[in-house]
This record gives C-alpha cells, sequence and structure tokens, in this order.
C-alpha cells in the first residue's frame, strides 16, 4: 500500500527511509512492506536452499539474495523494489547497494497486503524490466503462477504438489508443499 502523502518520491527518499523501515519505490511511489508471516519466511529460506545448493551443485556463478535486498530493476535509479528471492546471473550488475538491472529469477511469496501489487504492478514492472522468469508463490490458494517473460508464452499456474520446473536452471524442479513439510 502506497504512504499516504502525495508526493513524487525518488530514490534518495527510499535510501534514506529510517533504519529498519522497508519499503519499495515504483513510480515514484513509495509502498510500505509489511513484516512477513513465519510461513512466508519457511518459504523464503527453503527457496534460498534449494536455489543455492542447485547453484553450488552446477558450479553456477549465479548468485541468490533474500529480501531485504534493494534491486534497481531499471538501472536508472528510479524504481527500486525488494523481492523475496532474487536470482542474478550476471553479477556485474551487483554492488554494495544490491542489483543494479533486472535479476534472471525472481520469487515473491504472497502476503494479504502484497497481493494486487504482486500479481499485478510487479508483474508488468518485472516484465518490462527484462527479469526472465517471475514466480508468484500463493500461500493462500496454495499454488505458484510462473511467468517465463523471454519465452513469451502465458503464465502457468501450478498447484504446490506439482513439480514447477526452473526455466533458467535446467533440470531444477521445486516442489513448493515439499518446501513446507
Amino acid at each position: 500500500m502506497p504512504l499516504p502523502r502525495e508526493h513524487h518520491y525518488t530514490s534518495e527518499d527510499y535510501w534514506n527511509l529510517p533504519e529498519g523501515h522497508r519499503a519499495e519505490l515504483i513510480d515514484g511511489q513509495l509502498y510500505d512492506m509489511a513484516p512477513p508471516s513465519r510461513m512466508h519466511q519457511k518459504l523464503i529460506s527453503q527457496f534460498m536452499l534449494v536455489l543455492g545448493q542447485y547453484i553450488r551443485d552446477h558450479r553456477g556463478t549465479c548468485e541468490v539474495y533474500p529480501a531485504p535486498f534493494a534491486v534497481n530493476l531499471d538501472a536508472e535509479d528510479k524504481d527500486w523494489v525488494e523481492p523475496d528471492i532474487s536470482v542474478i546471473c550476471d553479477t556485474s550488475k551487483l554492488d554494495d547497494r544490491g542489483c543494479n538491472g533486472a535479476p534472471d529469477l525472481v520469487v515473491e511469496v504472497v502476503s494479504p497486503s502484497s497481493r494486487r501489487i504482486d500479481y499485478s504492478t510487479k508483474n508488468a514492472l518485472y516484465s518490462e524490466a527484462g527479469v526472465r522468469e517471475y514466480w508468484i508463490v500463493d500461500p493462500e490458494k496454495e499454488r505458484t503462477t510462473v511467468y517465463r517473460y523471454e519465452d513469451d508464452a502465458a503464465p502457468i499456474v501450478y498447484p504446490f504438489a506439482d513439480n514447477i520446473p526452473v526455466g533458467i536452471f535446467p533440470g531444477l524442479a521445486i516442489n513448493v508443499a515439499d518446501l513446507l513439510k
């Protein structure tokens, strides 16, 4: 939900938020981020383990970061988001602030307060920015919606019990129900 001031915010406003105040900057608006639930955090930690292990096992160069991790999607200091999981394979995009440019894979775990922004605003933003693959993990609906933008295909919706192929990592499939065990 955007902060209630009618104001066009900048990256300077974003970087000068009080310590511990989490928000995202999208099209000049700051969106407050509510504290995540235990299930939300469990999913993120399990995704981190699976993705990190795959990268290590395949001697990959991609890096995986959980929120809070700043991503400047357009690399023009305009839109700053904090995806729940960011996988960046071009490590030249990384600096001490975070990622400058689109990650290869973004995973967002839907919270009641983030539902609209995850399904609509961020979907458009990630597509336009050049994210290769976007997963929307929805614990309330027990489904994951996967967008593979580089394939220019319709989204695929998977129940949590299905093995979901990770498009950017051949041979890797993730079963969200297994992550919750």
